[in-house]
């Protein structure tokens, strides 16, 4: 079975929500050492079905980059995605069944659930 957690190590919240669950048996990714694949953001589409979903508004790099999310494609959210590795929201749990991205309090809560922590 899939069990992989995408994250970043700078950011404090992702390490926060990373130490309230027994990771022992996922696959840990810091993203910046290694960037997410295209097959890996494929994967996630998958039961995303949005790239935008899976796309940090608040990545520094959309005013470095001039980017107006508003503006932005299924398509540019992809290839933004692949290019650089503060776009893609975080943390992302995965598995077979299940995505959960980011750090907002539903997702949290959400994952809290499926680990059974409360």
């Amino acid at each position: 079975m899939m069990k992989k957690v995408f994250y970043l190590n700078t950011c404090d919240t992702c390490r926060k929500i990373l130490a309230q669950f027994d990771l022992t048996d996922w696959e840990l990714r810091e993203i910046k050492k290694e960037p997410i694949t295209k097959e890996e953001l494929e994967e996630m589409h998958k039961k995303t079905k949005s790239y935008e979903a899976l796309f940090s508004k608040k990545s520094t790099q959309i005013k470095l980059r001039g980017l107006d999310a508003k503006s932005l494609t299924e398509e540019d959210f992809k290839e933004l995605l692949l290019d650089h590795y503060t776009f893609l929201k975080r943390p992302v749990f995965i598995t077979d069944n299940n995505i959960f991205v980011g750090n907002d309090k539903n997702n949290v809560a959400a994952l809290q659930e499926f680990f059974g922590v409360n």
